[in-house]
């Protein structure tokens, strides 16, 4: 089994195609190959639970205190702990579709696609390459914008350090999501990133990295405080209007659902890991910050500052190598794409040769830097015009929740195992569904307002902060 990506948002996508790759060491057959030929996978329910508590750690968790503050100490947690459940119901249902008909000797299906390619077919095979495909850009949009956040982050602690009062240290964002993205389309012409065997190992330092000092700030400065903040209900009317808190809960949703926006067999162990870390992460935040919690848990933190900075760099570099991971399916979807429909074409097709002193040629393709470079510039673009961390990590949980990790899975359930129409586990299934999609939809439309909100006092490529 090759590297995962290294992110929460992969997850909602990548690791849905890993799990259908990812089962016991098969016995049967060849030595090397499975019984279709394959070569035999090597990774184990532990291999991959490593590789996915990897991907899920990731720049999400960041905005789970500020979640929790608008749910507060009861529906907070409570919703956590639903969504880790359905995530992990939908997981074991989407691992029994790994193989189509038998299950010992059905055929194989290696990816979320093959699935639902073998088991329902039709439309609903280019409603999910689309649904997946879309995810991926809008996740790498929220990338810009975390990493930018990061950045600014340290600039501000920097200057708060030097003169000590927060008031002249506004920085705007553009500068630093320009930067971003002239790196990610100098890392976007390196073939195969996301197989560069280290680059889990990176991200999985950077991970626990910045996610334990958030948690280790937030400890601290509860005991300074000596006391737990927040409130049992959450955000207070007052601090907000009443439809404010509305919209906030919606979004508030959404966060969460986008942190678990993932699927896959070594389900129980992951998504145990990964809640334990999320409600470390939440819980602490606001019972550090209470109503105030922050969207991004480190941006609430001044002291000591060469900590803070330690985090957002270990942000940032997570970040970079992320952003290229994630896009790596759509890279190749396209190029393949393109080579197909255009097989003559020199543009497309030929490499050139490119001498580097000390190093094997790089194989230049004048299609891969174009088409790379444009992709690139438009997620940077499209971060300058909506800089809005939580809304964006909101609509993208409300986008990915429902119909990638439950609606299908579902689907493919209930046509692989042939269950009847109306009966109790068919209604069952149907029920859970449907109540995932009201949540997607709730947490759509707070997000969608929070935009509508930001938007009334925002001015494009003019962010402060």
């Amino acid at each position: 089994m090759g590297d995962i990506s290294m992110t929460d948002a992969t997850a909602a996508t990548k690791n849905q195609d890993l799990v259908l790759d990812v089962v016991p060491y098969q016995q049967d057959g060849s030595k090397f190959f499975d019984d279709d030929g394959r070569l035999k996978r090597t990774g184990t329910v532990w291999t991959a639970s490593a590789h996915i508590i990897t991907a899920v750690i990731g720049s999400g968790v960041l905005s789970l205190a500020w979640a929790i503050a608008q749910l507060g100490w009861i529906a907070g947690p409570a919703v956590m702990l639903l969504f880790a459940f359905v995530t992990h119901y939908t997981s074991c249902l989407l691992a029994d579709c790994y193989r189509t008909g038998d299950e010992v000797t059905g055929k194989r299906n290696y990816t979320l696609m093959d699935a639902v390619s073998t088991i329902l077919g039709g439309s609903k095979v280019k409603l999910c390459g689309i649904l997946q495909y879309t995810n991926l850009y809008g996740t790498a949009v929220g990338y810009t914008i975390a990493a930018s956040i990061s950045m600014m982050a340290i600039q501000k602690s920097n200057c708060f350090h030097a003169i000590h009062d927060d008031n002249p240290c506004l920085t705007s964002s553009t500068p630093y999501m320009i930067i971003f993205g002239v790196s990610e389309i100098i890392f976007s012409q390196i073939p195969d990133f996301d197989q560069i065997s280290w680059l889990s190992i990176v991200a999985s330092v950077m991970s626990f990295t910045y996610s334990g000092i958030g948690i280790g700030l937030g400890i601290a400065k509860v005991a300074e405080n000596w006391k737990f903040r927040g409130s049992l209900t959450g955000i207070s009317i007052g601090m907000v209007t009443p439809t404010q808190k509305v919209w906030r809960i919606f979004q508030a949703l959404g966060n969460i659902a986008f942190a678990y926006s993932y699927s896959t067999k070594a389900g129980l162990f992951s998504v145990s890991t990964a809640t334990i870390f999320y409600m470390l992460c939440g819980c602490i935040g606001y019972a550090a910050f209470g109503d105030t919690a922050p969207g991004n848990l480190l941006t609430g933190f001044y002291n000591p500052y060469w900590l803070i900075d330690i985090a957002n760099v270990a942000i940032v570099i997570h970040l970079v190598g992320a952003y290229q991971v994630l896009c790596q399916p759509i890279f190749s979807f396209i190029e393949k794409w393109a080579a197909t429909k255009w097989p003559k074409s020199d543009f497309i097709n030929k490499n050139f040769q490119v001498p580097i002193p000390g190093f094997r040629p790089y194989k230049l393709n004048l299609f891969r830097l174009v088409w790379r470079t444009i992709f690139v510039a438009s997620t940077t673009i499209l971060s300058m015009l909506l800089p809005f961390f939580n809304d964006i990590v909101g609509i993208l949980g409300a986008f990915g929740f429902w119909p990638l990790s439950v609606y299908i899975p579902v689907e493919m359930y209930i046509s692989q195992k042939k269950i009847p129409k109306w009966s109790t586990k068919w209604v069952c299934l149907q029920i859970l569904s449907a109540a995932c999609l009201v949540i997607s939809i709730a947490s759509a439309v707070g997000s969608v307002a929070g935009v509508v909100t930001d938007l009334k006092v925002y001015h494009p490529f003019n962010s402060n902060y």
